[in-house]
């Protein structure tokens, strides 16, 4: 190729044809051959040298073998080449050295390079043999392999620090397209119910494929087999099999090939990760596993996502309790004053024969106790109603229920009950309540008939995904009781059944609903130590389950033996109420009732309703006050018959605690309490079997007939009295 060679001196005859033999094995090595004298400039280059580093014919005599070199190693190539001038010996290829070579167009190719030193036959020169290595197919997988870790660490880091989930949802079947080079990515999500599909994210997505649109979960599509299986779905090609539909516009952009990877997270598949291409076929094992370590890296992410926004909501909910249960509470005070002032109202002469004020009063009492039974749903939302629980027959309940509801619900609606039989630790009236809210609910879901189903079956934490999912928060070893209600009806969007449990939300026209149905019926259940599952799909029905402990037969039959004993000493306890001169009616003339309450309105209005029925009232602010008027002014055989006070009591001692004292110190008075807001009252009338609990607003029946009960447990109890401090 014009380069000229110098004959070593001593060659004898034949030393043309030698030459000629030495230059074409120059010239036909297969690998890259430069010539380098010691100061490193370059003296022959066989084309291969050439075509490798990117130069022209000859371009490469005359350069210096740094030039080869990338700017960053050109030092410490320079060191290395020196260190070999020194010592030169022979360096064969294949020693697993990380080199690379600087092209003319300042691109970089790696290479191997193995040295040949011309020293020993009496020549001042270096033979390199250099081999380009980018071809390799082990080099080929490594790229690959670095280039999808690489993918996976981008993926891990935008999943750890990115906050909102849409930005990975969008970047990343983008990421995923560019590094497997296919020609179309696109990432579908399942919605609820697993009926459709929604799309969310994707790469040089089809017209047919815009973000949000939602497309039936239809057997015979790659997606619907990966989704069915929670196992990746591999079509090499679309027009040589029958297992898979190609869509239409599949073929319209000449797409041939496909791998829909199912995004799974604890065994529950959230969606679809499609790849396709034009090339008929198959994807390589590292690229199935790539694809798959992202589906599983996103899959982590939604479950993430979910669970945060399920906290979210929880805390939401909690809020909204804690916000409602105080405002309950000031309104039952509220409503306590009102309905105590009304019913003095009614008793007075001057309005009886007046139709219209009488009228008016009965208006008023009716809106009092429409606002009392709103605060009453607040109350249970927060889960600071009062509750009565006790072990009983879950299925007789239900079948009690059903029997009522195909009396009352249109006769296009069909009841059906399917049970076993399981005892459950609740309150079985605020169990039918909620009950009767969720039939409520199905029948105005079902406008034209349909089948409504209440069944109860127990579940044992875990048993399976299903048992898991819905015990999921649930104590774990405790046995439980999952009751349902079910309906054919028009169903719930995902978005409706993500607020279905706020409070005040509801799909109903204006008037016919408070939206406070289902957020009752989770405050019951919560309250009551279990949780509530939701399930519904638009067009399909509705199904909510709600979660109680439930307890062996034996034990259940146990606890009805003791309810029957309590019973009996509560009759005992009546028995007596003649012996106090009281009446189902009325009380003694002049019983004496010490009230504490830290509210003077309602202090006050309570004192009015007691004198109304002909007690004689003393009215302190605190317990501390009431405690210290008993130590100054009862004497042995004198004193209050009853302490009417407030749970609630301000910064000072609550009234549970002054029941307590004066129950230790007069055990003969009659104890009884009364709350707007009865959170803490629960305990207090758990723990205290005899202390009643009256809530506010409370009717003036409601009243004298918890003051009998009080009074008839003290006298049972009743012992020499012993006065603290003299």
């Amino acid at each position: 190729d014009g380069a000229t060679m110098t004959v070593p001196a001593g060659l004898g005859a034949g030393t043309a044809a030698a030459l000629e033999i030495y230059r074409s094995m120059f010239v036909a090595c297969p690998d890259a051959l430069l010539l380098v004298d010691e100061k490193g400039v370059i003296l022959l280059a066989n084309p291969q040298a050439s075509q490798l580093l990117g130069y022209g014919d000859q371009e490469l005599v005359g350069l210096n073998v740094d030039a080869l070199v990338p700017e960053s190693t050109r030092p410490r190539h320079a060191s290395h080449r020196h260190s070999y001038a020194v010592q030169p010996r022979a360096r064969p290829m294949g020693t697993q050295m990380e080199l690379v070579a600087r092209r003319r167009d300042g691109s970089e190719v790696r290479v191997e390079i193995a040295l040949s030193p011309l020293q020993v036959h009496g020549l001042p020169y270096v033979v390199a043999a250099v081999r380009g290595i980018d071809d390799y197919p082990r080099v080929q997988q490594a790229l690959r392999r670095a280039r999808y870790s690489e993918c996976l660490a981008q993926m891990a880091r935008l999943a750890v620090d990115e906050p909102d989930l849409q930005v990975m949802l969008q970047r990343l079947p983008v990421a995923v397209a560019e590094v497997l080079q296919v020609d179309s990515a696109v990432l579908c999500l399942l919605e609820p119910g697993q009926s459709e599909f929604r799309v969310v994210g994707g790469a040089h997505l089809l017209p047919a494929e815009v973000l949000g649109l939602r497309w039936p979960n239809l057997a015979g599509t790659a997606e619907h087999q990966a989704a069915a299986s929670a196992a990746a779905v591999s079509v090499p090609e679309f027009t040589a099999q029958r297992r898979f539909v190609a869509p239409p516009h599949f073929v319209e952009r000449g797409l041939r090939s496909a791998l829909a990877m199912p995004l799974v997270d604890r065994g529950q598949v959230m969606g679809v990760l499609t790849l396709r291409r034009r090339q008929p076929r198959s994807f390589a094992a590292d690229e199935l596993q790539f694809v798959e370590s992202i589906a599983s890296l996103l899959a982590t992410r939604l479950q993430r996502a979910s669970s945060e926004e399920a906290l979210r909501h929880v805390q939401r909910l909690e809020t909204v309790g804690q916000l409602t249960g105080g405002i309950a509470h000031d309104f039952n005070n509220l409503l306590t004053i009102i309905q105590g002032n009304l019913q003095v109202l009614e008793d007075r002469p001057s309005l009886r024969g007046d139709a219209t004020a009488a009228e008016c009063l009965a208006a008023a009492l009716r809106a009092s106790h429409r606002s009392a039974e709103l605060t009453h749903k607040l109350l249970a939302f927060s889960r600071r109603q009062a509750l009565n629980p006790c072990s009983f027959d879950v299925a007789g309940l239900l079948h009690g229920l059903a029997g009522m509801l195909r009396r009352t619900l249109d006769r296009s609606i069909e009841v059906q009950t399917c049970t076993q039989a399981l005892y459950c630790v609740a309150d079985p009236a605020q169990l039918e309540s909620a009950l009767l809210n969720l039939a409520v609910n199905a029948r105005d879901a079902m406008p034209g008939g349909g089948v409504l189903r209440l069944g109860c079956q127990p579940l044992v934490h875990p048993s399976g995904d299903l048992a898991a999912e819905l015990s999921a928060g649930l104590a774990e070893g405790r046995r439980y009781a999952v009751i349902e209600v079910n309906d054919n009806g028009t169903g719930m969007s995902p978005g409706v059944m993500h607020r279905a449990f706020e409070p005040f939300f509801t799909t109903k026209d204006l008037g016919r609903g408070t939206g406070l149905g289902l957020s009752t019926v989770f405050g019951f259940a919560k309250q009551s130590l279990g949780t509530v599952r939701l399930y519904s799909v638009v067009g399909k029905g509705t199904t909510v389950m709600i979660l109680l402990p439930c307890v062996d037969a034996q034990i259940a039959l146990a606890t009805a033996a003791q309810s029957v004993t309590a019973a009996a000493a509560a009759a005992t306890a009546a028995s007596l109420l003649p012996d106090h001169g009281l009446t189902a009616t009325a009380l003694p003339q002049g019983l004496r009732v010490l009230l504490v309450d830290d509210q003077s309105e309602v202090r006050q209005t309570v004192a009015q309703t007691l004198r109304a029925l002909g007690c004689r009232v003393v009215e302190k602010e605190n317990a501390e006050q009431a405690l210290a008027y008993l130590r100054q002014n009862t004497k042995r055989h004198d004193g209050p018959d009853l302490l009417l006070t407030d749970v609630a009591l301000g910064s000072g001692m609550p009234g549970t605690e002054l029941a307590r004292v004066i129950k230790a110190g007069w055990p003969a008075m009659g104890r009884l309490l009364m709350s707007g807001y009865s959170h803490d009252a629960l305990h207090a009338a758990r723990a205290r079997s005899d202390d009643d609990l009256l809530h506010k607003p409370f009717e003036r029946s409601a009243l004298l007939g918890a003051i009998q009960r009080a009074l008839a447990v003290a006298a049972v109890s009743a012992a020499p009295r012993q006065f603290p401090g003299g």
